[in-house]
C-alpha cells in the first residue's frame, strides 16, 4: 500500500509530457540559487522538476549542458520582467534608469534564493572549471548590461555626465553593485544589507547626473 501510494505521489508530481526540458531548467534555477552549482546533483534537479533521470539525459548530455541552457533561459526569463515594468514608460531616461534601480531594490526581499542571480551564483563556482558555463554566464550578464545601456546613453545625452562615463561602463557598474549586494546578503542571510548597497547605487547615479 505504501509503495503504491508513493508511486502515485511521484506520478502526480511528474512534469506534463513535453514540458520536461523547461521543468529541468526551472529546477536548476531554483536549486542552484538555493545551494550552489557544485552542491546540486542531477538527481536533485530531476526530483524538483518531477522528471526521470532518463528524461534528463534525453534533453541534456550532462549537468554542465543543463547549466549552459539554464544560463540562456535565465536571460529569457528576466527579459519580459524588466521590459514590462512601469518605469520603462517614463519620458525622462534618467527617471527610467532610477526607476530600474528602484525596481531592483523592490525585489530584495524574502529568502535569499528568491532574489539572488542564478548566473552570478553559478559563475562564481564554475568559471575556472567550465569554460562553457563561464561563457554562458558572461553572455547573460552582458545581455543585461546591453539592455540597460540605451537608457543610460539617453540620460547622458539629455543630462550630461563626466566625459569618461560610458553607457556600457555604467551598466556594468550597476550589474557589479547588484551582484555584490547579493553576495553580502548571503553572508548575513538578510536582504537589508543588499538594500543598503543598492540605495547607495541610486545616490551615486543621481549625483553622477547632477541630480543630487
Amino acid at each position: 500500500m505504501t509503495g503504491a501510494s508513493s508511486a502515485g505521489t511521484a506520478a502526480a508530481r511528474r512534469a506534463p509530457r513535453g514540458s520536461a526540458r523547461a521543468a529541468l531548467i526551472a529546477a536548476a534555477h531554483s536549486t542552484v540559487r538555493k545551494q550552489g552549482y557544485a552542491a546540486t546533483s542531477v538527481d536533485e534537479i530531476c526530483a524538483v522538476a518531477g522528471v526521470t533521470k532518463g528524461a534528463f539525459f534525453h534533453h541534456f548530455a550532462s549537468k554542465e549542458a543543463l547549466g549552459v541552457a539554464a544560463a540562456e533561459g535565465w536571460t529569457e526569463r528576466a527579459r519580459p520582467m524588466f521590459e514590462l515594468a512601469p518605469h520603462t514608460k517614463l519620458d525622462d531616461p534618467l527617471d527610467r534608469l532610477l526607476g530600474h534601480i528602484d525596481f531592483r531594490l523592490s525585489m530584495l526581499d524574502g529568502p535569499t534564493e528568491d532574489y539572488t542571480c542564478f548566473v552570478g551564483t553559478m559563475v562564481q563556482e564554475a568559471y575556472a572549471t567550465s569554460d562553457r558555463i563561464r561563457a554562458a554566464c558572461e553572455a547573460s550578464i552582458n545581455a543585461y548590461c546591453q539592455a540597460l545601456a540605451p537608457d543610460i546613453q539617453a540620460a547622458i545625452d539629455v543630462h550630461g555626465a563626466p566625459e569618461d562615463v560610458t553607457a556600457l561602463g555604467l551598466a556594468q557598474h550597476v550589474q557589479s553593485v547588484l551582484q555584490g549586494a547579493f553576495v553580502l546578503a548571503k553572508t548575513t542571510n538578510d536582504p537589508a544589507i543588499a538594500r543598503g548597497t543598492v540605495t547607495h547605487l541610486k545616490r551615486y547615479v543621481r549625483m553622477l547626473f547632477g541630480d543630487a
